[in-house]
């Protein structure tokens, strides 16, 4: 099993959406941020079995995050 690097960004209206750098075609939006983590696992295992049913390679993670201070 992978891991992904996840982008969680709220929304003036106080919404959240997701996005992976690694793999662009999957986002997920929800009015949580519990909500969106769950939406955005849910819709990367979608895709994932869509790839392999498809008989296309999985994207290996590349991306890695961090926090600056300042």
């Amino acid at each position: 099993m992978n891991g992904y690097v996840v982008i969680y960004e709220r929304s003036e209206d106080g919404g959240w959406g997701a996005y992976c750098p690694d793999i662009p075609e999957v986002i997920a939006v929800g009015t949580s941020r519990p909500e969106v983590e769950t939406r955005m696992k849910e819709a990367l295992s979608a895709y994932f079995e869509y790839l392999r049913e498809t008989g296309e390679p999985i994207p290996e993670p590349a991306s890695d995050a961090g926090f600056v201070a300042v």
